[in-house]
């Protein structure tokens, strides 16, 4: 019976150790990731007065397709809450610092902020936001 025991304590020493994998088969995985083709990023919430929404999408929608045409803008979107109607948020991204500048620049882009001026409830939430690199 003691015979019986070693064995069996034996075999699943040897079981044990078989089945877990050792550091060695073990690989390393490197993963890529690529870098986006944007360096700049502009996020700025927007908060309309109620029963304004409407009319802000309208002049968003000039300043959407405007901006969009600049050759510095990758994209430039308009988001609206879905809980919260009154609740926007523009997602832009640019090449670099000389898209932003010359965005900013843009007779559309004055006129827009006259015009939202009046159809906000509260101050608009602006976030320029660049992207890291190894350097």
């Amino acid at each position: 019976m003691k015979i019986r025991s070693v064995i069996f304590c034996f075999v699943l020493v040897v079981l044990v150790i078989s089945c877990n994998p050792k550091k060695s088969d073990i690989t390393k995985q490197e993963i890529t990731v690529q870098a986006p083709d944007y360096q700049k990023m502009i996020t700025a919430r927007v908060y309309i007065k109620p029963g304004r929404e409407t009319e802000f999408i309208e002049a968003a929608q000039v300043m959407i397709e405007n901006s969009n045409k600049e050759e510095g803008c990758l994209e430039y979107m308009l988001y609206q809450d879905p809980f919260e109607k009154t609740n926007f948020i523009f997602v832009e991204k640019y090449k670099n610092q000389a898209a932003v500048d010359f965005h900013f620049s843009t007779d559309y882009f004055k006129e827009f902020g006259k015009k939202s001026a009046e159809m906000t409830a509260r101050d608009s939430e602006i976030k320029i936001i660049g992207i890291v690199t190894e350097e």
